[in-house]
């Protein structure tokens, strides 16, 4: 005959080989069910001459809390993230937009890599007639030419 301890003690070895697997492919969304599962089996196999007592099945309904909640609170946490990073991403092109925008009518010096002597580049200067976004990040043309808005090292009123 088992007692109630060998039987949690079984109980948690065995939660803890079934949160290891589930964990690798299913994350925490079954961890309640596991949870909730193993319950019942402990349930189902207790010793009806000396049940567990209900200090023991309370102090498991209130982990079980404690495990929904935290799964909760975790969803919310990804769901903020997301959020945030998505904020972040449209700043970042929104100020990306702004920086091209306001160099229309200013002279600008634009530094280019020059692959045949890289200690060297090609400098060049003139004003930003035009603002262009097709390629994705933001382009001004100078003398008839684009070029992106990372390669400019000066700026200045006209």
């Amino acid at each position: 005959m088992t007692t109630i301890t060998d039987q949690i003690t079984a109980m948690r070895n065995e939660t803890a080989q079934v949160q290891s697997a589930q964990s690798r492919t299913t994350g925490m969304k079954n961890d309640s069910n596991v949870f909730l599962t193993l319950m019942l089996k402990q349930l189902e196999s207790q010793d009806p001459t000396q049940p567990t007592d209900n200090t023991e099945w309370l102090s498991q309904l209130a982990q079980y809390s404690s495990l929904e909640q935290m799964s909760k609170m975790n969803s919310g946490l990804e769901n903020c993230a997301q959020y945030i990073n998505a904020m972040y991403n449209d700043m970042m092109l929104n100020s990306e937009i702004n920086q091209t925008l306001a160099m229309i009518g200013k002279d600008v010096t634009i530094q280019l890599p020059n692959e045949s002597d890289p200690k060297n580049p090609t400098k060049i200067t003139g004003t930003v007639t035009e603002a262009s976004f097709e390629s994705g990040s933001g382009q001004i043309k100078v003398n008839d030419e684009y070029y992106s808005i990372e390669n400019v090292v000066s700026i200045r009123e006209k």
